[in-house]
């Protein structure tokens, strides 16, 4: 584990004068507080003793079974024996590199990825392969060549993990029909796929895309959590693994927590059986659909000749490449001081690639704001392409070691 060598851009970034483009948080305000203090409060007045006291590590069962209610949104038939509540997803993945992974193993990861695995994946000695990707997801050729290469090297390759469905950080979501090429390619190869799902409900047009899961149960294991479709600040999430996994991670969790907090999965069982969250999900889908809608009007307006970004469907992100000559982690300092903040693309490599790109999340701020940070940032960026076409181009400064931004860059 190594600390982050932009954590302290971050601390800058939480003024109110900056305008953070940065963290991926969710916007819980949209929630109807009101009615959620008072569920909380009738929670503890009718059920105070259970919800303050030890559970199950697997956790609490009919919360279990209305994750398998919400899964089946995505065409996930499950049981809930085969699911475990976990502090997030982000301790499932936690627990499941735990068991599969010994110090050297291999781990494919789309490149891009999400930095919280990275760091995952880091503490316990993996060994990172990234696969490339482009605007229809992680591209299945590359994951056929990526094996047969780790192959003949004679490398153990543990698992591959994807975040499929309006990936962070890049915003892109995998399409059908590569979704069918990559279960056969796993099936070819016998390796095992971590689905990693939380935006899956957040899409902005349509129904949401079918999950890896729905059409392979022994293969898959899918993570889930409701900190983007509730809040964040509750801490609750779940894994649906192949029974024999199951038992493992239920071990796993043991160990490392003893269990999960009542508190937490009792609040969330009471929020979808007494509230209409499949229309807050809605009414979330529409307000980050109006703040993506403002992102890319003001890239599109602002943003200098030679800078690409993607357009995505749902989730929180857009993924930034800059032009020719820019490095978006030695420009960020720069950025903090013209007041905007945002993600250097090296932190979702493990590699140290991703100089030229970055991450902008539209989730947190108002319109208003994304288009003003957008204007900043514009500027940031001209000013680097000045100095690029006095200079012959900015180079990479700083060292070229992986960063791992801190917590509130999720």
């Amino acid at each position: 584990m190594v600390p982050s060598e932009i954590r302290a851009l971050f601390a800058v970034a939480s003024r109110p004068e900056v305008v953070s483009l940065a963290g991926g948080m969710p916007y819980v305000s949209a929630l109807p507080l009101d009615e959620f203090g008072g569920m909380v409060g009738d929670l503890i007045a009718r059920n105070g003793a259970e919800a303050l006291q030890y559970a199950s590590a697997q956790g609490d069962p009919r919360l279990r079974e209305q994750i398998c209610d919400v899964m089946a949104l995505e065409g996930i038939q499950a049981c809930a024996d085969d699911v475990i509540v976990t502090v997030g997803a982000q301790q499932a993945l936690d627990l499941v590199t735990r068991i599969f992974v010994n110090p050297g193993d291999v781990i494919l990861a789309e490149g891009p990825s999400y930095v919280g695995a990275l760091g995952t994946f880091a503490s316990y000695q993996a060994d990172v392969v990234h696969v490339a990707m482009d605007e229809g997801g992680l591209v299945p050729e590359a994951l056929e060549e990526t094996l047969g290469r780790l192959r003949r090297e004679g490398r153990t390759v543990k698992f591959l993990y994807t975040v499929p469905t309006f990936q962070n950080p890049a915003g892109v979501t995998l399409t059908a029909d590569r979704r069918t090429r990559l279960l056969e390619i796993a099936a070819e190869h016998d390796i095992l796929i971590i689905e990693d799902n939380p935006y899956g409900l957040l899409g902005f047009d349509g129904e949401p895309m079918r999950a890896l899961r729905a059409d392979e149960s022994e293969r898959v294991i899918y993570l889930g959590t409701f900190s983007k479709t509730i809040a964040s600040g509750l801490r609750v999430g779940w894994a649906l693994a192949p029974h024999a996994v199951r038992a493992k991670l239920v071990l796993a969790a043991e160990s490392a927590v003893l269990c999960h907090s009542s508190f937490s999965q009792l609040a969330v069982r009471e929020y979808l059986a007494t509230q209409p969250w499949r229309e807050q999900i809605k009414e979330f889908r529409l307000l980050y659909r109006e703040r993506r809608d403002a992102m890319l009007d003001a890239l599109e307006t602002l943003m200098p000749e030679g800078c690409t970004w993607t357009r995505p469907a749902g989730g929180f992100f857009v993924w930034l490449t800059l032009p020719e000559g820019l490095d978006a982690k030695a420009m960020a300092p720069r950025a903090i001081s013209e007041r905007v903040a945002y993600v250097p693309g090296t932190g979702f490599y493990a590699d140290g690639s991703g100089r030229r790109d970055m991450r902008i999340s539209y989730c947190y701020p108002e319109p208003d704001r994304i288009r003003e940070g957008v204007r900043r940032l514009a500027g940031v960026i001209e000013s680097e392409l000045r100095t690029r076409d006095t200079f012959g181009g900015v180079g990479h400064r700083g060292s070229p070691g992986v960063d791992t931004p801190g917590p509130e860059v999720v």
